[in-house]
């Protein structure tokens, strides 16, 4: 029987996923991203509602379209225009430091969109505050319709002093900066 991994096992391999990752990675740098900075953006769940996504992986990427359109609505917000686009590229990771089940959304976002004519206009940085809000509301709108929590349980989590839910932007890859991306 033919297996296509170089470690002929069809298990998580260390030596495999590191050069899907980095051929990836190097597709998405040369042939992908345009020539402007760009942010990572990491978006996560709180613990109680990660399990679900671990039965229904069908979560995982109406979570990424969650994102996609979180991330869209700001960046037209804050340039004032509903015509632009930013780039984005998703990543879905399921698992955190410790190997634990924990599904989260890297994102490479370009740092402003470019326009129905290709002009590209820049936005130095996100409003977390903003994204960080619209990231919960749009997560418990997907819950909600998807049956897995109940009203009760969003108004629930609305008043816990630190939601679960989180939104960073910290990592900033200048304009040909290759090798970050």
């Amino acid at each position: 029987m033919f297996v296509a991994f170089s470690c002929k096992q069809r298990c998580t391999c260390p030596s495999c996923h590191q050069k899907r990752a980095l051929l990836t990675a190097i597709h998405l740098a040369e042939k992908v991203c345009f020539p402007v900075a760009h942010r990572q953006v990491v978006l996560t769940i709180p613990k109680r509602l990660r399990l679900h996504a671990r039965y229904d992986r069908q979560l995982l990427g109406k979570l990424s379209s969650c994102a996609w359109t979180c991330i869209q609505t700001e960046f037209r917000r804050l340039l004032g225009r509903d015509d632009m686009l930013p780039g984005m590229v998703a990543a879905i990771q399921t698992h955190g430091e410790l190997l634990h089940w924990h599904p989260h959304i890297h994102t490479l976002v370009t740092c402003g969109g470019f326009t129905p004519k290709g002009d590209f206009l820049e936005v130095a940085e996100l409003d977390m505050d903003r994204l960080h809000a619209a990231w919960q509301e749009a997560v418990f709108a997907l819950y909600l319709t998807e049956g897995k929590i109940e009203p009760e349980v969003v108004e629930n989590m609305r008043t816990w002093p630190h939601s679960g839910f989180s939104v960073d932007q910290s990592v900033f890859l200048p304009a040909g900066d290759l090798a970050g991306i």
